[in-house]
């Protein structure tokens, strides 16, 4: 089982555990408002979600990694590596994304999360570049990519929504683990 530790998380596969925490922070509009069209998901949603994610994992050899925090145990959110098919100009490319709940914000867990998901990239996956994609607007999402040393590459449209996207990009060859 692929688990990653940093000083304050734990990043892990989904244990069955996972869903109901997971689908409260998807039920959380606060959190949802700049995936997709902003939809909340609930419990059966969720459920397929994670199935979904797991399914990446066993097929990528990589995914989107449940991460828990060390102190309580309490899962905090998800951060990972997914092949963004939605968006046909980057569906060859490597993506990182994140969500965590509006309780574990602003206090860097998610820099921390993405940061240890590119050094797995790069160490265990042997990738040499990732890309962030985010809603034009996202401001802390943009935050954290530039955090995690990527740098705006181009703008795209949604296909899905039409809303305007920024792709950010990461040469891992150059990456500090």
């Amino acid at each position: 089982m692929t688990e990653i530790r940093t000083p304050r998380l734990l990043l892990r596969r989904w244990y069955d555990d996972d869903l109901a925490p997971m689908a409260d922070i998807n039920a959380d509009p606060r959190v949802m408002r700049w995936v997709d069209d902003g939809s909340v998901l609930g419990l059966d949603a969720t459920a397929e979600a994670i199935e979904g994610w797991e399914d990446t994992w066993d097929d990528e050899g990589f995914g989107l990694f449940a991460v828990e925090l060390l102190a309580s145990g309490e899962l905090a959110g998800f951060t990972g590596l997914f092949v963004p098919d939605f968006l046909p100009e980057a569906a060859s490319e490597v993506a990182i994304g994140w969500r965590l709940g509006p309780a574990f914000w602003g206090q860097g867990y998610a820099s921390e999360a993405a940061h240890a998901t590119l050094e797995f990239a790069v160490q265990d996956r042997n990738l040499d570049r990732v890309v962030s994609i985010n809603r034009v607007g996202d401001t802390a999402s943009e935050n954290i990519a530039r955090k995690l040393g990527m740098t705006r590459e181009r703008e795209a449209e949604d296909p899905r929504y039409g809303f305007p996207l920024h792709v950010h990009a990461i040469d891992l060859t150059e990456f500090q683990a």
